[in-house]
């Protein structure tokens, strides 16, 4: 028994409430050193002849990465207070975990000895809005999507789409082109638009804010604003908006002050000035996104700025009522201030939707005092490097999901903000080399995995492009320029994954072992009554791949193509065809 590699905390991810009255325990041990794993437990006050009252219950193996096995069970402690250790039997040795160490025997003198769970507050219990985990959103760069109002185009602006997207030009996309344009995204069937920055500001990207309060004019007014939510709702479609508080752009009127006025500027303290005057060249001598002397970093430990802020969030749920806020940078403000914006914006809109921009391990973001989700940039990477990269095998890509599975809570991972391209990275279909079969196994991973899921504007076309400013392309409303074949693909992914609630976040994922098929890997999201599977072939060969369940007497439908299958045999089998999918429900 190797101990030193096994881990386990009584907090986060290992040890957390899923619901008021259900607790969820996890382990972690070396990778086929344990034959059975169990949790001991008992309420902490419950003894008798002067010996604590316990109970063992066996755990299950809920997955396994390169180097360690993860051992999970759900419990209902009676008193929702539990005190806690594990038994852990590799085949030869028997070993009880406790807080304080191993023991051959358990101790059952004194609870001390043992991991606590204190108590399961309700107010404890991460929760967010319910809405999340049936939502696929759509992720619009405002001023590449539609020109809907050529009266508010800037003057520099080109005719739609007569250009290479550069860092620098424009082409008079704005809010009137989402409206104008809302029937098509109702027949693909999204149900959230996720925007990139619609504040008054410099650039066409719009991550330099000059105004929070105002939309630029580029863009329309608020009037456009409030009709374009209004037509959203009434098409059931949330509206979340990007907004930077790490940093200002350059034309921002308090940074302007300071230029100017230096040390006697009233604004000097909403910045992390290091000295004055302020100097840009070589590197600026104040704090910047990067080293982007038109980005400077505000001070959130600031009082006016905090409350400025803080209003900014507030004002755009108060006034639009909007549903949710993406929070660029994210990572680089800190706690105290995510705290603070997560309670008055909660204030005013419980179900509201808050999605943080981290790039790496996010848990202390997400223990319900701050954020509701963040980027899963993770499952992205492990999806590049397996269809797009072919950087690893299709064992190396359930082992590494198997990781970002178990790197938060179940109920966390429900709500993740799952995606394959944004306005930062190369297009999708030019990751895949121009790829369509990859793209189509790609999406269908995508929408029926766990998390919430987002397309990136014009993706579901084929559009293609490389690293930013290319992947902005202007949208392609002629549907002879459009790839029709994969709108159906994605329009049908979304269908089902509303029909059938397995494809969204009900029922438990769990990986088929990757040693049971060497070109195809599938997973399975199962309810106890139900199960859905979804098999991916790697091959550019057919591939004939046994169902890993006895399922003689049941019927099977692959419910991507509707045909039904009656297993007659003990050993069943499927045809998965070269660079293909199924879906199959038992």
């Amino acid at each position: 028994m190797l101990k030193e590699a096994i881990y386990h905390r009584p907090k986060d991810n290992y040890a957390y409430a899923c619901t008021n009255v259900e607790l969820h325990i996890r382990i972690r041990t070396k990778k086929d050193d344990m034959k059975e794993v169990s949790l001991l437990n008992g309420d902490p006050y419950d003894w008798q002849d002067g010996k604590w009252n316990t109970n063992t219950v066996p755990m299950i193996k809920s997955g396994s990465d390169q180097l360690f096995d993860y051992w999970f069970v759900s419990i209902k402690p009676p008193f929702r207070r539990m005190r806690y250790g594990f038994i852990l039997n590799d085949g030869n040795e028997t070993a009880c975990l406790t807080e304080k160490g191993f023991y051959g025997e358990p101790p059952l003198d004194d609870t001390g000895y043992y991991y606590a769970f204190p108590y399961l507050n309700n107010i404890d219990v991460f929760r967010a809005p319910s809405w999340v985990k049936d939502t696929v959103w759509y992720q619009i760069f405002p001023e590449r999507f539609g020109n809907g109002d050529p009266s508010n185009d800037p003057e520099c602006a080109l005719p739609w789409g007569s250009a290479p997207p550069e860092r620098d030009n424009f082409f008079g996309g704005d809010l009137q082109g989402v409206i104008n344009n809302i029937d098509y995204l109702a027949k693909l069937g999204i149900n959230g638009i996720y925007f990139t920055p619609i504040f008054k500001a410099y650039s066409n990207h719009k991550y330099d804010t000059i105004d929070y309060m105002e939309i630029d004019p580029q863009f329309g007014d608020k009037e456009t604003m409030k009709k374009l939510v209004q037509v959203c709702h009434d098409h059931g479609i949330k509206v979340m908006l990007d907004a930077v508080f790490n940093h200002s752009g350059f034309y921002f009127p308090q940074f302007q002050d300071v230029l100017e006025k230096g040390a006697e500027s009233p604004y000097k303290d909403w910045f992390h000035t290091n000295e004055f005057p302020l100097v840009m060249e070589p590197r600026p001598n104040y704090d910047t996104f990067a080293f982007e002397k038109s980005m400077p970093k505000l001070d959130t430990e600031n009082p006016e700025v905090i409350e400025y802020l803080l209003e900014v969030g507030r004002y755009w749920v108060r006034e639009f009522d909007i549903d949710g806020w993406r929070l660029d940078v994210a990572n680089e403000v800190d706690h105290s201030f995510w705290r603070k914006f997560r309670t008055e914006v909660k204030a005013i809109k419980p179900d509201l939707y808050i999605l943080g921009e981290i790039w790496h391990d996010s848990m202390p973001w997400l223990r319900g005092d701050q954020f509701d989700a963040v980027m899963n940039y993770p499952f992205t990477t492990n999806i590049l490097n397996l269809f797009a990269r072919g950087s690893i095998t299709v064992k190396e890509f359930i082992e590494n999901m198997t990781t970002v599975n178990h790197m938060y809570p179940k109920n966390v991972n429900e709500v993740a903000f799952n995606l394959i391209g944004s306005h930062d990275t190369p297009r999708i279909l030019t990751e895949c080399g121009g790829d369509e079969d990859k793209v189509k196994q790609i999406f269908t991973v995508l929408l029926s995995y766990i998390g919430t899921p987002c397309i990136y504007y014009g993706d579901e076309i084929g559009m293609s492009g490389p690293q930013d400013p290319g992947c902005r392309e202007c949208m392609k409303w002629n549907e002879e320029d459009q790839n029709q074949e994969m709108f159906a693909h994605v329009q049908k992914m979304i269908q089902l994954r509303k029909e059938y609630p397995l494809l969204a976040n009900e029922g438990e994922l769990h990986f088929i072992p990757s040693d049971y098929h060497e070109s195809c890997f599938a997973y399975t999201k199962s309810n106890g009554d139900t199960t859905i599977m979804v098999v991916v072939n790697m091959s550019d060969e057919e591939a004939v791949y046994p169902l890993p369940f006895n399922l003689k007497g049941r019927k099977i439908t692959n419910i991507y193509t509707g045909e039904e299958y009656s297993a007659e045999s003990d050993d069943l089998t499927a045809k998965i065809a070269a660079n293909g999918f199924a879906l199959f429900q038992f």
